[in-house]
C-alpha cells in the first residue's frame, strides 16, 4: 500500500507547470480615450509569429502536419484546419469575453469584433505562441505574447496607444486541455482579463 502511494506521489512530482510571469506594459500613448468611448472595434492579426522553438508559424505547422499525416492519412490536414480556425474563432472570442467582462463591471468601454461605426479600433497582434502540452503526468501551460494598438478607425496610422502583454498563461486543470486549442484559448482569455484590469487601473 505504501509503495502504491509513493508511486502515485512520484507521478505527481514529475508534472511540470511552467511559471509564467504575465506582464502588461504601456509602451507609448494614452489610454484616456477609453473613458468616453462606449464601444471599440477589435481586429486580430496572426502573421509572422513564432511558435515554441520555431521562429515562424509555418515551420511549426509544416512539421506538425507532416508528423500527423505520417501517423494517420489526413490527420495532419484536419489538425491544420482546426489550428487556423481557432485563430479566427476561439482565441478572439475568449479574449473579448474576458476583456468585456472586466470592463463592464466598471461601466467602461467594451470591444466587439468587426463592429462598424466606431471611432477607435483595438488591434491585437500575436507575436509568439507556446502551445504547451499535456502528457498526463507531464504538463506545460500554453502562453502567448501580444502587441496591442489602439488606433483611429478612419486613420489606422494614428496610434493612440500601444501595449504589450508578455507570457499570458493558458492555465487549465485536470485533463480538460488535451486539445491544443483549449490550452491556447485560455492564454487569450487570461490576456483579455489582464488587459481590462490594467486599463481600469490606468483610468483611475
Amino acid at each position: 500500500m505504501k509503495k502504491s502511494i509513493l508511486g502515485l506521489l512520484s507521478l505527481f512530482l514529475v508534472v511540470s507547470f511552467t511559471s509564467n510571469a504575465q506582464k502588461v506594459k504601456l509602451v507609448k500613448g494614452d489610454l484616456s480615450i477609453l473613458k468616453s468611448e462606449a464601444i471599440l472595434n477589435v481586429e486580430f492579426i496572426f502573421n509572422d509569429f513564432g511558435v515554441g522553438k520555431f521562429k515562424k508559424e509555418k515551420e511549426y505547422t509544416d512539421k506538425k502536419v507532416a508528423e500527423y499525416n505520417a501517423d494517420e492519412a489526413g490527420r495532419g490536414d484536419k489538425w491544420f484546419a482546426a489550428w487556423k480556425a481557432d485563430q479566427q474563432g476561439r482565441y478572439p472570442a475568449k479574449f473579448i469575453e474576458l476583456y468585456d467582462r472586466g470592463m463592464n463591471k466598471a461601466g467602461n468601454a467594451i470591444i466587439n469584433l468587426n463592429q462598424s461605426g466606431t471611432k477607435y479600433t483595438m488591434i491585437v497582434e500575436t507575436t509568439f505562441l507556446e502551445p504547451g502540452f499535456n502528457a498526463y503526468v507531464v504538463k506545460e501551460y500554453a502562453n502567448c505574447n501580444l502587441k496591442i494598438k489602439i488606433v483611429e478607425t478612419a486613420n489606422k496610422d494614428n496610434v493612440i496607444a500601444e501595449l504589450t502583454i508578455m507570457k499570458s498563461p493558458g492555465r487549465t486543470y485536470g485533463l480538460s486541455d488535451m486539445d491544443t486549442g483549449v490550452r491556447i484559448s485560455e492564454a487569450y482569455a487570461a490576456a483579455g482579463k489582464a488587459l481590462a484590469k490594467f486599463v481600469l487601473k490606468a483610468l483611475k
